[in-house]
């Protein structure tokens, strides 16, 4: 009988087990390549309230804003209960805590009406009409007003059955008389005052409803770096007078919803 050949039989057992192993190896190791990695829901959610909040920032500081109307000065253009979409981007928004205003794709025009920052007061956002720009000749009698000369026609414009008024605020308009004027005469008062030069980079505010708005006549002439934006559109509005209950939804004035600003 012939004898069996064992090294023949150990080669042919050793192979398989050895290919065996390597091919088990490298499908672990495709495995691992294919499995995703195990997520955070918690930090999945984090960032993306993080990113939320980073788009609306940048939105309500560089883009647009939102602003509710709380008094009459601008009425009727403007009632007290009116949310506005305000344009930032148009004439260039304020970089926050700062006087550094970042440029608009157009500038401030005569009849704008605008959200912006008074001078006196740090804490209020107030909107007006921008009815003097750099190097206008402003001056107002019995309630018209005259720019660079000539009367300007203001349909928007509300009167009050109320008389005159004198304020000691107005003083400051003595500064700024044009050229030739007498100052130690001058007395403005609310509805007769001027001409006044508006200077470079200052602008002149008034409402709409003009026997009934603190604007620049009083508290003077506006820095650029303090106009906040372009109001473009009413996005929402209701009687906020009303003495029903939940005047947001039972007093809606549909009319006013969409309603452009001029």
């Amino acid at each position: 009988m012939a004898k069996k050949d064992r090294r023949g039989t150990k080669g042919g057992k050793d192979a398989p087990a050895d290919s065996t192993r390597e091919a088990a190896e490298r499908r672990r190791a495709r495995r691992g390549r294919e499995a995703p990695a195990e997520s955070n829901p918690t930090l999945e959610w984090a960032k993306s309230i993080g990113v939320a909040v980073v788009l609306f920032l940048v939105l309500r500081t560089f883009l647009v804003q939102t602003f509710v109307i709380t008094s009459g000065s601008m009425e009727e253009t403007l009632l007290v209960g009116d949310m506005l979409l305000v344009n930032r981007l148009a004439i260039g928004s304020r970089v926050p805590g700062t006087q550094l205003q970042i440029p608009g794709y157009s500038s401030p025009r005569r009849g704008d009406v605008l959200v912006f920052d008074p001078p006196h007061e740090p804490d209020l956002m107030l909107i007006k009409r921008l009815v003097g720009l750099p190097g206008d000749t402003l001056e107002m009698r019995d309630r018209v007003l005259w720019v660079n000369g000539a009367p300007v026609e203001e349909p928007y414009v509300v009167h009050s059955d109320v008389g005159d008024e004198v304020h000691p605020w107005m003083q400051w308009q003595r500064d700024h008389l044009l050229p030739g004027s007498d100052r130690s005469t001058y007395a403005p008062t609310r509805d007769n005052w001027g001409p006044i030069v508006v200077p470079d980079d200052r602008y002149f505010m008034l409402g709409d409803n003009r026997e009934k708005s603190l604007d620049s006549r009083y508290w003077g002439l506006l820095e650029g770096w303090r106009l906040e934006g372009r109001a473009v559109f009413t996005y929402y509005s209701y009687n906020k007078d009303s003495y029903r209950p939940f005047p947001a939804i039972r007093e809606v004035r549909w009319g006013r919803i969409g309603r452009g600003i001029s």
